[in-house]
């Protein structure tokens, strides 16, 4: 494998060894990889990461309900057209001038290769992913209003990611790699909060872990995330809060929780454990 193609993490982003194997197997072999996970393990961001430790141009294609595979390619903007022609604007004949690059247009046309993150693909309709093989495939695409092929000048390395909110279809799985993000244990997870905080204290972060993991194992709708523990502990260095009244008072549980019934689960929950 290149070593200058190897992915290792970031400075500012902690990646497990199973992680960092699919990553590169992915760009070894040329295939999008693709990653699921619940929303907080980190999925946009390691295709940030990946753009930082690999030093290479960074492009979001952000995915919604709306939006269709054509809108990544190119849109060919005909009423602009129409207006200029009517008011006797130079250039009207040259339709190139009227087609503007999607996301998945402007990475094929890069002259460097860059890394395309297909953010949560699993937003749009179940069309959207088997509208997308070909040009995932061959790393090219038709414009039939100017008659040419936009082919890829570097194939860029494609990170698509998944909330797995809907199932995606077969022949689109077949042509990724895939990786599923565990929610870090303990350990990853003191890492993690770790690169983000230089100097926190060990007796506060133990008890921030415990509280943290206990409200997880509840019965909740609601899962707090990586993102939220690391709000959670800069609310509590703000506050002044103590080790000990972590668990025992859960404070600022509205920055962990964003459910009005979780929020009473906990404390239920905590009233219990203090009895």
């Amino acid at each position: 494998m290149n070593q200058k193609q190897t992915f290792k993490g970031s400075s500012d982003y902690v990646v497990s060894d199973e992680l960092m194997r699919a990553v590169n197997i992915a760009m070894a072999l040329e295939k999008p990889l693709l990653i699921k996970g619940e929303p907080g393990t980190g999925k946009t961001m390691l295709a940030q990461a990946i753009s930082k430790a690999l030093n290479k141009k960074l492009i979001i294609w952000n995915i919604k309900s709306t939006t269709k595979a054509q809108d990544g390619l190119y849109v060919y903007d005909v009423v602009q057209r129409l207006y200029d022609s009517q008011f006797g604007a130079e250039g009207v004949d040259n339709i190139k001038k009227y087609v503007k690059m999607g996301k998945l247009g402007e990475a094929f046309s890069s002259d460097e290769q860059v890394i395309l993150l297909i953010d949560e693909i699993d937003k749009a309709d179940l069309e959207f992913p088997n509208d997308l093989l070909w040009e995932l495939d061959k790393m090219e695409f038709y414009i039939p209003e100017t008659k040419e092929t936009i082919k890829a000048k570097k194939r860029p390395i494609v990170i698509i990611t998944s909330n797995a909110e809907k199932e995606l279809p077969d022949a689109f799985l077949r042509r990724c790699i895939f990786h599923y993000i565990q929610f870090p244990d303990k350990e990853l997870m003191e890492e993690i909060v770790k690169v983000h905080f230089d100097n926190l204290d060990q007796k506060l972060l133990d008890s921030v872990m415990d509280a943290f993991y206990w409200i997880r194992n509840l019965d909740i709708n609601k899962k707090p995330s990586t993102s939220e523990v690391i709000d959670w502990i800069q609310a509590l260095e703000i506050g002044g809060i103590s080790a000990e009244k972590i668990k025992s008072e859960i404070p600022f549980a509205g920055v962990l929780l964003k459910k009005n019934e979780d929020l009473e689960t906990v404390e239920r929950s905590r009233r219990r454990f203090r009895a």
